[in-house]
């Protein structure tokens, strides 16, 4: 089977850095299938690169190699690891954005001893990254690259919290349509027994639902729907509109749900 290799990255579009690692890794490994995820992340926004990821690497096959280049300088508190999870493969810093993106424990994690491919060390992606994600390609066990360890740098997502007859939320990710996800699940609406009419409360301000919808288009042009998205998560959008900047929402913003 042709290895497969997806980049991650907040390098942008403009400089040389993504072409760079893909000519790393064709240089090592020329029938490699390299796919980008996103080079547009904001840069170390780890958050953002979570979410974006974890909503991606499903719908790649069992054995792809993910390529994380987010704010990733090595240091004893943020070491270089590769890590096995479900079937994928993923290389990258320990800087808190596996915890964010996985919902149970990697079933391996390894530390990165294989030298860098030179003495600079601001270009880990290519220097390291690249020559982790050959080594897998071409038949090493991850246990080849290091040295097992048991635990992850942890950031600590917000959850949502039930008081009373509301549920609590925050925006986690805005898309470049300008919807606004929130750390809420349709299992958490469901269980808290949000099935028929709501209320969105923003900033004070309340919008009356009458159901969720399952596309935007269910809703006339210009007014709100609430949708269970492909992401898993509880979705606002306007029909043909932006949300975030129609009603004023910004990352880690509450979003009050009331019933």
């Amino acid at each position: 089977m042709t290895p497969i290799i997806t980049l991650t990255t907040d390098w942008g579009l403009r400089d040389h850095y993504a072409g760079v690692v893909k000519g790393a890794i064709l240089s090592r490994l020329p029938d490699a299938r390299i796919v980008d995820i996103s080079h547009i992340i904001q840069p170390y926004n780890v958050k953002q690169a979570s979410f974006i990821l974890r909503n991606a690497f499903t719908s790649f096959p069992a054995g792809t190699i993910h390529i994380v280049g987010i704010n990733t300088e090595e240091s004893d508190q943020t070491p270089h690891i590769a890590l096995e999870y479900d079937g994928h493969y993923f290389i990258g810093t320990d800087n808190g954005i596996f915890t964010l993106m996985f919902d149970k424990h990697p079933e391996k994690i390894v530390e990165l001893d294989i030298p860098q491919e030179t003495g600079f060390f601001t270009f880990s992606t290519r220097d390291r990254f690249v020559k982790a994600a050959v080594m897998l390609a071409s038949g090493s066990t991850i246990e080849e690259l290091g040295s097992l360890r048991t635990d992850l740098k942890a950031l600590i997502s917000m959850k949502a919290q039930a008081s009373g007859n509301s549920l609590s939320g925050r925006v986690i990710y805005i898309d470049n349509y300008g919807n606004v996800f929130l750390n809420i699940s349709l299992s958490e609406l469901e269980d808290n027994g949000i099935t028929r009419k709501f209320s969105i409360n923003i900033k004070g301000r309340r919008h009356l639902i009458n159901q969720l919808r399952k596309a935007y288009g269910d809703v006339p042009e210009g007014e709100i729907a609430v949708i269970a998205s492909t992401t898993g998560y509880i979705e606002i959008a306007i029909n043909r509109g932006n949300a975030s900047s129609l009603l004023g929402l910004k990352i880690d913003e509450v979003v009050l749900i009331e019933y």
